[in-house]
């Protein structure tokens, strides 16, 4: 099966993604999933299991680089 997250993460600058946003797509790209990155978020697809196991790293990364909130949403393409 495949899985589609997107997520947000907060504090959110337009146009300036802070350390907090540079370090989850960093993770999400190391991932070798497919990366999406745009203005409002970022979204990643691929087979639950990869997704899945990137989405913790995402949300490790950004909390550690000082996020205050990340808004996900999982679907099925």
């Amino acid at each position: 099966m495949a899985l589609t997250v997107e997520f947000t993460i907060e504090p959110f600058v337009a146009g300036e993604p802070g350390p907090h946003v540079q370090a989850a797509v960093e993770a999400a790209e190391r991932s070798g999933l497919a990366v999406d990155f745009g203005p409002f978020g970022t979204a990643v697809a691929g087979d639950d299991e990869a997704v899945l196991a990137a989405v913790d790293r995402i949300l490790r990364a950004a909390v550690a680089a000082g996020a205050t909130r990340v808004s996900l949403q999982v679907a099925r393409p």
